[in-house]
């Protein structure tokens, strides 16, 4: 398949264009240097001449924070220019695949989020990513939207590099406890999305590594993983104020990988314990 990447400079989308290649796919790797995807022209310049069966739409406004003082911004990334390329691929007649985020939901169930369920997020960001996915379903004929949650890989900045960073310079960390959700790793989230975008079963999926964990115990986790002594304590959500609210519950039930066919992601454990050798062969 001839596929292009937005966001390709980004965690998921270096891991994606990788991936594919890897895999003898022919990938149009854009980053923001290359394509600015708020700009319609250029989405529609490059699309019509690549042709591509596939766009992968990684890129995003994804500065949670930030967003909820810069509405428009995350909305011209997020919303906007998710449009641009949702009407140039539909032009060439390309799928879209485009990732959203467990933002999209409130985070107050008791229960693992379908990917049916109704969406309520309560944040700039997760408005701004279910505006995306809207105009995505409403002007795609062939679209896959893949939610995902608490994403890390070797690109970019993350929760378990932040992390191993701070076990260095600091005996003790306190960590909040009362945030559930599931770590996913890049590479399996990678491997996953190159097996459905080959096929024609469009929807939404909720793709994540599998089981769940709070970030008190991903913490844990990490540290004990790369066979450090950083004492981690937990806390509460309160003692740690942040411009925009967390979910409280991030876990996403794969339902849509399941009656689809499609095999699960591995454990969240094992693909950290991966991970952290991948990282100690970088020495990062």
């Amino acid at each position: 398949m001839k596929v292009i990447v937005t966001g390709a400079g980004g965690q998921l989308g270096t891991d994606v264009a990788a991936i594919f290649k890897q895999n003898g796919h022919d990938v149009i790797d854009l980053d923001r240097s290359k394509l600015d995807i708020a700009n319609q022209q250029a989405c529609n310049d490059i699309i019509s001449a690549s042709q591509p069966d596939v766009i992968v739409h990684c890129a995003a406004y994804t500065a949670v924070d930030a967003a909820e003082s810069e509405e428009d911004q995350a909305y011209l990334v997020n919303a906007v220019g998710s449009r641009n390329i949702a009407v140039a691929a539909e032009k060439t007649g390309a799928k879209v695949c485009y990732l959203s985020t467990d933002y999209v939901f409130d985070g107050t169930s008791t229960e693992p989020y379908r990917e049916y369920d109704s969406t309520n997020p309560k944040t700039i960001y997760g408005k701004s990513k279910r505006a995306g996915e809207q105009l995505v379903q409403t002007l795609c004929s062939r679209y896959f939207i893949v939610r995902t949650s608490w994403v890390y890989g070797k690109n970019g900045n993350n929760f378990v590099k932040t992390m191993l960073k701070l076990g260095r310079e600091k005996p003790s960390l306190q960590v909040v406890h009362d945030q559930i959700g599931s770590p996913t790793y890049t590479v399996d989230l990678a491997t996953f999305l190159l097996e459905l975008v080959a096929t024609e079963k469009y929807g939404v999926y909720h793709a994540s590594n599998t089981g769940n964990c709070s970030w008190y115990e991903f913490a844990k986790a990490i540290f004990e993983e790369a066979g450090m002594e950083t004492e981690v304590r937990p806390c509460t959500t309160a003692e740690f104020p942040r411009p925009a609210p967390r979910p409280k519950n991030s876990v996403l039930d794969h339902g849509s990988i399941r009656t689809n066919g499609f095999e699960d992601l591995r454990q969240w454990r094992d693909a950290l314990k991966e991970f952290i050798v991948e990282l100690k062969k970088i020495k990062v």
